[in-house]
């Protein structure tokens, strides 16, 4: 079966936060997350390395929901239940449908960032990604120098299968970087 015919939902929520797909218009949000994190950012994402407008952002996140669409990629915006304000962004990348893998990426609003959210949305897609999608391998890689990026794993009990020495370079393109693989399965 071609993916674009896997049917699934695009939205869930999970205890504090609506996740849902990327939708057009929702470029100005997150073009403002961008800026206001832009310190946290930019170590550590190739994407924020140079200047961007809202424009390039709004394109971005109406090529990531044809991308979800078609099941390439599955980006989500992750948005406060209560309020509606914009949190994070996670997704579900490098996808191998025969074999129902995913890497998850994310991303979060500095603003947002200490309360667990990027946490839980993480969970929450872990779980969408076993009950919806029948994922049997999910990964999370990391910068072994990114400490916070690499406490959502552990959090959330993934496994570290290991570290890929001089795997990647530093976002400036400045130094050689290991990688941190961290894995969840469903037999």
């Amino acid at each position: 079966m071609k993916p674009i015919m896997i049917d699934f939902p695009d939205e869930f929520h999970t205890e504090r936060l609506v996740i849902r797909m990327p939708k057009p218009g929702d470029g100005k949000v997150v073009f403002e997350a961008i800026n206001a994190s832009i310190d946290e950012l930019k170590p550590w994402l190739k994407f924020v390395q140079n200047e961007q407008t809202e424009y390039d952002i709004e394109l971005a996140v109406r090529e990531a929901h044809v991308r979800f669409i078609s099941r390439e990629n599955l980006r989500f915006l992750v948005f406060m239940k209560e309020t509606g304000q914009f949190v994070a962004t996670s997704s579900l990348h490098n996808i191998d449908w025969d074999v129902r893998k995913f890497e998850i990426g994310y991303w979060i609003n500095t603003r947002f960032s200490g309360n667990g959210y990027m946490t839980e949305a993480v969970e929450g897609i872990c779980d969408f990604a076993f009950s919806q999608l029948n994922a049997r391998r999910l990964e999370i890689r990391c910068d072994t120098k990114n400490t916070r990026s690499k406490l959502i794993p552990e959090r959330l009990h993934f496994e570290l299968e290991g570290i890929i020495k001089n795997e990647d370079l530093s976002v400036d393109g400045s130094e050689l970087r290991d990688t941190y693989i961290f894995a969840k399965i469903q037999r």
